[in-house]
């Protein structure tokens, strides 16, 4: 029987694989492009092309595919064959390296934001050379970029890859003040996605529309028990759920993809996938790769896979952790606290950039996690609420205080904190008391961006994350390039950055709501509740001067995704409340009704049988359900009155806080009635699976 160490990687044309494979001189250009983020030589690619070719068949593909993640949110492919005919009438397989380099797949059906009129179709994807190329459904996938005819960013992938590129060029600033002589050549974004998830017997989920047409339960009383005992969290996994995660183990380590940790989460049938980190780029596929692999073997096993943040309404939602570093090619992480003066200094340079990039640029980062999904789950004591601090721990923290008063720091080793003294203590590598209620947290050697929702790219963060940090050290590079005592100019430096932005750092709870008044009343942080609340201040003056700065978006990339994010917002809350009134209206009030004749029945049958019989629960259950059946036909009424009048409505920002402030708030009302309803309908008349079948179905 092979060994995972036997089969990982089959399906990826790796490292491993193009060693192999390629002549040694194209391999090793090859992989200065990939290292050194070089312009990939058209000849390389050629040879480059047919090796994978060839490989690709052996493996039984017979098409390839420019596999990209458009504005949507997923993934896309166009598959073309291999085949090219031959006189006499017949064909040989040939691709080659123009073709791997760059496709020609139609744009027209994906969002732009009017990045381009209707009739410019014209789309082009470019081979991203960093990120493996793979096999998937017999199909050879190429992760490539996607850029419209104009070259503007149509995608997630490009945006990211200029992001990397510009921390990459802003780090190997820093580290060659610290070491004019260094041996490092790249400073790579690292990212190790932790995937959240629900699985549910799959017919459960084909009896309900609000599952099918929006991912979530729309409807839905609370069950005699939840999670309230914590006996899921880490417990036993069940049979059928082992049997899905040893699959899906399988399956993506013949993708290469470095699946890692499993086990059950907080709530009732909820799961967590955690890979290896990795390159961010590579990083971002494989996440996606993931959810796609997750979601098609849960159909194998007669499950499905929910990826919604809330799926189910009092329950625990699903997040996705973003653990992000950044390393060099040598091997250094840059966010490990090191063991000489050397070290500390730099380790305390480069976690100043992130501090002051995450004050700085709170806005961006919470609107990297802003969507109609994930706003039902920032703040509602199961995730990190939507004000962003830091927390860096007790013992740090007392670094950055010692540090800031230029006063002594004394662990249990005695010994003073300055700058460049070599009795400067070796700081500590994994002091962290695993908080949980913190956006963004210190955990050791990385920070944990926890805001991220399950359903969403990685992409978006890391782009906020790599240019908030990269300007950071922009800003530090220019300084002290210009230093004439670097030592000195470092000192007030630090000091200086961690007196200016200690206002992001909280070591508390942050749930608490002393915390949220203290945040914003008096640190001045934001707390951006919404996605209409969040999205204005992606084209704020200082935001666009970033991005352009870096060459990330430009302006008019930006508005674009402004509209594109603002826009599916409005699309998805708009399904859900049309999916409420089709349900309420089709199923919801009739079952209701029906248990409600069938009680005012029997009361009278017992009345007429004997006129002494006690009929009270009878008379005052027709009497709460005709209430409720009331209150629920007005509240549906009103909100499908509401649904049309949102067609005059052309300016997305009016039309997003209209949603908000009205579909949302009448949804909200129209959902506690049919609860209630549930909570005292017979369960033989209720329409669909309920909360208990639903979290309790798998077993």
């Amino acid at each position: 029987m092979p060994t995972v160490s036997d089969y990982f990687g089959c399906l990826a044309f790796d490292d491993t694989t193009m060693r192999e494979r390629l002549p040694k001189e194209t391999y090793k250009s090859l992989r200065k492009t990939i290292d050194e983020y070089r312009t990939l030589d058209i000849n390389v690619a050629n040879i480059v092309a047919n090796a994978m070719k060839d490989w690709a068949i052996e493996k039984g593909c017979t098409h390839y595919t420019h596999w990209f993640q458009p504005l949507t949110g997923v993934t896309a492919e166009k598959h073309d064959s291999f085949i090219s005919p031959i006189e006499g009438g017949k064909v040989i397989m040939e691709f080659s390296g123009k073709e791997l380099v760059r496709g020609e797949p139609d744009a027209s059906s994906f969002p732009s934001g009017g990045l381009r009129a209707t009739f410019e179709a014209r789309g082009y994807t470019a081979w991203d050379p960093t990120s493996y190329a793979f096999i998937k459904d017999d199909t050879l996938c190429i992760p490539t970029a996607f850029c419209s005819y104009g070259g503007e960013a149509l995608d997630k992938k490009t945006p990211l890859l200029r992001s990397m590129e510009a921390i990459n060029i802003q780090s190997l600033r820093i580290l060659k003040l610290f070491d004019p002589h260094t041996s490092v050549r790249c400073v790579r974004a690292c990212v190790g996605p932790e995937q959240e998830y629900f699985l549910i017997p799959q017919e459960m989920y084909d009896a309900r529309p609000d599952l099918i047409f929006t991912g979530r339960t729309l409807f839905g009383a609370k069950p005699p028990k939840c999670q309230e005992l914590d006996d899921h969290y880490f417990g036993a996994i069940k049979p059928r759920v082992q049997a899905f995660m040893r699959e899906v183990d399988t399956e993506l380590w013949k993708l290469g993809v470095l699946a890692k940790t499993e086990h059950n989460e907080a709530a009732p049938a909820q799961h967590e996938l955690a890979p290896i980190y990795s390159q961010a780029n590579i990083a971002t596929d494989h996440n996606q790769l993931t959810m796609e692999i997750m979601q098609k073997t849960a159909k194998k096993h007669g499950l499905v896979c929910l990826l919604h943040e809330k799926p189910f309404l009092g329950v625990t939602g699903s997040g996705k952790h973003n653990n992000w570093s950044i390393a060099t090619n040598t091997g250094m992480n840059l966010l490990t606290p090191g063991e000489t003066p050397y070290e500390n200094a730099q380790f305390l340079l480069f976690l100043c950039a992130v501090i002051k990039a995450v004050d700085e640029y709170q806005d961006l980062l919470r609107i990297s996690a802003a969507t109609a999904g994930n706003d039902h789950r920032l703040g509602a004591h199961e995730a990190p609420p939507a004000v962003i601090s830091i927390f860096l721990g007790d013992e740090l923290s007392a670094v950055i205080d010692a540090l800031e008063t230029d006063t002594h720091y004394d662990p249990k080793e005695a010994a003073q904190l300055k700058l460049g003294v070599d009795v400067l203590p070796r700081l500590p590598k994994d002091n962290t008391d695993r908080n949980r209620t913190s956006p963004f947290a210190f955990t050791g050697n990385k920070f944990e961006f926890r805001m991220v929702g399950s359903s969403n790219s990685i992409a978006d963060c890391n782009v906020v994350l790599n240019t908030a940090v990269a300007e950071s050290l922009r800003q530090f590079a220019d300084i002290l390039e210009k230093a004439e005592d670097f030592r000195t100019e470092l000192n007030h430096l630090i000091r200086d950055t961690i007196r200016k932005h200690k206002r992001i750092i909280f070591n508390g709870n942050g749930y608490d709501d002393a915390w949220i008044r203290e945040a914003t009343e008096e640190r001045g942080l934001l707390n951006l509740r919404t996605t209409p609340d969040a999205l204005p201040y992606f084209l704020a003056a200082k935001n666009v001067r970033l991005f352009q700065a870096h060459r990330i978006y430009t302006e008019k990339e930006m508005k674009s995704r402004y509209e594109i994010v603002l826009e599916n917002y409005c699309k998805t809350i708009r399904i859900e409340a049309a999916t409420m009134v089709d349900m309420v209206y089709k199923q919801i009030l009739p079952a209701i009704g029906a248990y409600a004749k069938d009680v005012a029945e029997t009361g009278a049958a017992k009345k007429a049988l004997f006129d002494a019989f006690d009929v009270s629960y009878e008379t005052e259950t027709v009497k709460h359900l005709s209430t409720l059946t009331a209150s629920i036909a007005k509240a549906v009424r009103e909100l499908e009155e509401e649904l049309p009048r949102l067609d005059s409505i052309t300016d997305v920002t009016n039309l997003s806080f209209t949603i908000k402030d009205k579909i949302i708030t009448k949804m909200s009302e129209l959902r506690s009635y049919v609860d209630e309803a549930e909570h005292i309908t017979a369960s033989k008349y209720w329409p669909y699976p309920t909360y208990s079948e639903l979290l309790f179905g798998v077993r």
